[in-house]
């Protein structure tokens, strides 16, 4: 390693380097030096923390006379014998500055796949439920933190929702822990060795058969929007989101098929329509407008978002408590009540065969689901005794 006092004109007279870097050493003081590279010429100071061997930048040539880089490094020289590392000290100076809500920007910017429910989800537990902690430094939030704020929504809010606040919260610092050094644990983790995470049962409701009589006859009742919209999840177990933001660009009557190109799981969904949807569907769009969504509303996004008053309405009407996503649940159980297969059955719903070596090799198009699709909806009309 070549050695020479660095004054303005030895640097200014040092070539670039064709191909990788060379370092000079400053004959004046042990330590301080000048990496050249192909075109920069950077200065540095170089010593022992803790026995091994530390090189901190100090910053270009171009910018620093060299006596002022030398006295920079003479206190990075000083820091180090005594044992601190400015470089460890400089990545703990950048990750205090990362808040909570730094985080959460960052890790949506780096996903621009999330669907905006996943988006909608995570911005409600950011923005409502870890308000507090929106301005705090992601590195200062400990585990007993994560533990009250944990048990503290669990009695405010409901389990589910502190579970589902705090998966947010884990994902999140896992990404931003992945993006800077120096990162302590997830605190998060405290929730899975104390054994704290609150068992969920999956529901299990469905609008029965002896049910879907008086159920109907309510949806019948509601205005055509709300009358179609409830309709369509029946006959297809479509979820909430991708139904309203349902385009007309993505229904096809003349070849009565359905395709989302894009939808929770991130795969694209092609199903076929049943004749009793193409009939709906078909006059729905006569009397569409201009809209280009199948279910318009009132709202920015120009498409049905509220849908809670119509549910009420039917629930009180009908005497049936349900949710939308009880009618997937409905659809699902009816198509496996037929003995549609098992893969079909999960096409239908758009759920992945994961582990599922020869799922994998089973190619289930639209027209091989015509047929179950079919089956499901005369069986709901003859159970909502409907005469067609």
């Amino acid at each position: 390693m070549p050695s020479l006092r660095l004054t303005r004109q030895s640097v200014d007279a040092l070539p670039f380097t064709q191909s990788g870097q060379t370092l000079y050493r400053d004959t004046l003081l042990p330590g301080f030096g000048l990496r050249v590279g192909r075109q920069s010429k950077v200065y540095f100071a170089e010593g022992q923390v803790d026995r091994r061997s530390r090189r901190v930048t100090i910053g270009r040539a171009d910018l620093f006379a060299a006596d002022i880089a030398r006295k920079k490094a003479l206190t990075l020289l000083s820091e180090m014998a005594e044992g601190r590392n400015p470089n460890a000290e400089k990545k703990q100076a950048v990750t205090a500055r990362v808040t909570l809500a730094d985080a959460f920007d960052a890790f949506f910017a780096a996903r621009p796949h999330l669907s905006p429910h996943t988006v909608l989800n995570y911005s409600r537990s950011i923005r409502v439920y870890l308000k507090a902690w929106r301005k705090k430094p992601v590195n200062e939030i400990s585990r007993q933190m994560v533990l009250k704020r944990h048990q503290d929504l669990s009695a405010e809010i409901g389990k589910t929702t502190a579970n589902n606040v705090m998966r947010h919260l884990r994902s999140v610092y896992n990404f931003t822990a992945a993006t800077h050094d120096e990162f302590p644990p997830n605190p998060v983790q405290i929730l899975t060795q104390a054994r704290a995470w609150h068992r969920e049962q999956r529901r299990q409701t469905v609008v029965t058969a002896q049910d879907l009589p008086m159920w109907w006859k309510a949806v019948m009742a509601e205005p055509d929007y709300a009358r179609d919209f409830l309709l369509t999840a029946l006959f297809t177990g479509m979820r909430r989101g991708e139904l309203m933001a349902l385009r007309w660009k993505n229904v096809d009557l003349t070849t009565q098929t359905l395709h989302l190109p894009k939808t929770k799981n991130g795969d694209p969904l092609h199903l076929p329509l049943s004749s009793f949807l193409v009939d709906l569907l078909t006059e729905r769009k006569a009397q569409a407008g201009g809209s280009p969504f199948v279910f318009p509303g009132p709202g920015r996004d120009g498409h049905l978002k509220e849908t809670k008053k119509f549910l009420l309405r039917v629930s009180a009407g009908s005497g049936v408590s349900f949710t939308l996503h009880d009618l997937r649940r409905t659809f699902i159980t009816i198509a496996e009540s037929l003995d549609v297969p098992y893969y079909a059955l999960k096409r239908l719903l758009n759920h992945r065969a994961n582990g599922d070596v020869t799922g994998g090799y089973i190619v289930v198009n639209a027209e091989r689901l015509r047929g179950p699709v079919e089956q499901v909806a005369a069986r709901i009309l003859e159970l909502a005794d409907v005469r067609q």
